[in-house]
C-alpha cells in the first residue's frame, strides 16, 4: 500500500484543524452552509474553474418541495456531436449530505462537458439537517427527471449518463435505482466516484483515524445528519448497497487506496457484476477521499476525470461521432 499523498494529507490536516463536522452543533452545520467559498487564484487553482470552451446558465427547476436550483453547462462550440445525439448528463455533488454547493463542481462538470460534449445539469439538492433523509434523494430523481423531460430545450437528447462523488456518488447510485424502478428516464451509464454505499456500517477498525477529509467520528456525524432520528439505515435508497442490483446501467466506480469507504465501495462493484452489471473498478494509489475534488492539489484528480470522460464518451456518444 503507498502513502497518503503528503499534499493532501496536509491539506486534510489544515482543514479539519479549521472545521470539522464531527465536532459541530446542527446548528453550527447550517451556519456553515451559509457560507461560500471566496473566487481568487488560490481558490481556483485548488478547486478548479469550468473550462473556457464551456457556457454556464443557472436556473431554478420544478422539484418536490418548491424549486430546485440547478446549473447547466453546455459546449459553446458546436461540433459533430449534433443535439440530436449529445449525451446528457446529470450530476449530484458531494459533502456527506450536508455540506457541497452548485460550486463544487464546476471543474468537473466542465470538464464532462467539453470532453464528452455532453450538456451537464449539476443540481443544488437540499441539505441535512435541516432535511433530511429522503429529501435528497426526492430532490435528485425529481432533477433527472426534469433534465430528460426538457431535453429538447437543453440541445441534448442523445444517452443520459449521471455522475456523483461521495454523497453524490451515492445519489446517483441510487438515481439509478429510482429509474430503473419507476421505468425511466433510462440512464446508459453511471460514474461514481467514493460512494457512500452502506450506511448501516461505519470505517472499518483498520481505517487510519486521521485519514483526511473523512474520519470515523466525521462518517457517524455526516450518517446521524443525513437519516436524522426516524431515517433506516437498511434502506435501499440510503443504502444501495443493500438493494436489489439487476438491470442496472454500466458502470464507472472510483476509489483512493486509503479512503475509509473503499471497503464498501469495493463491495458495491461486486455486488453490481454479480448481478451481471458492466463495472469498470478503478483503486488509485496513495489516495484519500475525496481527490478528484483538489484538482490543483491532487496528482490523481486529472487522471480519475480523463477516465469518467472517457467511459462516458464510449457509453453516450454515438458511433462515429466526434466528441465537441
Amino acid at each position: 500500500m503507498g502513502r497518503v499523498d503528503l499534499r493532501l494529507r496536509v491539506w486534510g490536516w489544515l482543514t479539519r484543524r479549521m472545521v470539522s463536522v464531527a465536532t459541530m452543533s446542527d446548528a453550527d452545520v447550517i451556519a456553515l452552509q451559509a457560507k461560500q467559498i471566496p473566487v481568487n487564484p488560490v481558490t481556483n487553482w485548488l478547486f478548479g474553474t469550468v473550462a473556457p470552451e464551456v457556457d454556464v446558465t443557472d436556473r431554478s427547476v420544478p422539484g418536490p418541495a418548491g424549486d430546485l436550483k440547478v446549473r447547466v453547462y453546455r459546449p459553446a462550440a458546436a461540433g459533430a456531436a449534433t443535439t440530436a445525439g449529445r449525451p446528457l448528463v446529470v450530476y449530484f455533488h458531494g459533502g456527506g449530505f450536508a455540506l457541497g454547493s452548485l460550486d463544487m463542481g464546476n471543474w468537473m462538470c466542465g470538464l464532462v462537458a467539453a470532453s464528452v460534449g455532453a450538456v451537464v445539469v449539476s443540481v443544488d439538492y437540499r441539505l441535512a439537517p435541516a432535511h433530511v433523509f429522503p429529501a435528497a434523494v426526492e430532490d435528485c430523481y425529481a432533477a433527472l427527471a426534469w433534465a430528460a423531460g426538457s431535453a429538447a430545450e437543453l440541445g441534448a437528447t442523445g444517452r443520459i449518463g449521471v455522475i456523483g462523488e461521495s454523497a453524490g456518488g451515492n445519489l446517483a447510485a441510487v438515481t439509478c435505482l429510482i429509474a430503473r424502478d419507476r421505468g425511466g428516464p433510462v440512464i446508459s451509464h453511471q460514474a461514481l466516484m467514493y460512494p457512500a454505499t452502506d450506511m448501516t456500517t461505519g470505517a472499518p477498525t483498520t481505517a487510519d483515524p486521521s485519514a483526511p477529509f473523512l474520519s470515523a467520528a466525521e462518517i457517524s456525524a455526516y450518517r446521524r445528519l443525513y437519516l436524522g432520528p426516524d431515517g433506516d439505515p437498511a434502506n435501499p435508497w440510503a443504502s444501495p448497497l443493500l438493494a436489489d442490483h439487476s438491470a442496472l446501467p454500466p458502470a464507472l466506480i472510483q476509489v483512493g487506496e486509503h479512503d475509509p469507504l473503499r471497503d464498501n465501495v469495493v463491495r458495491y462493484a461486486e455486488a453490481l457484476r454479480a448481478a451481471g452489471v458492466p463495472v469498470r473498478f478503478t483503486e488509485y494509489v496513495g489516495m484519500p477521499h475525496g481527490f478528484v475534488n483538489f484538482p490543483g492539489l491532487s496528482r490523481a484528480a486529472h487522471q480519475a476525470m480523463a477516465e469518467v470522460c472517457a467511459e462516458q464518451s464510449a457509453a453516450l456518444v454515438p458511433p462515429r461521432a466526434s466528441v465537441a
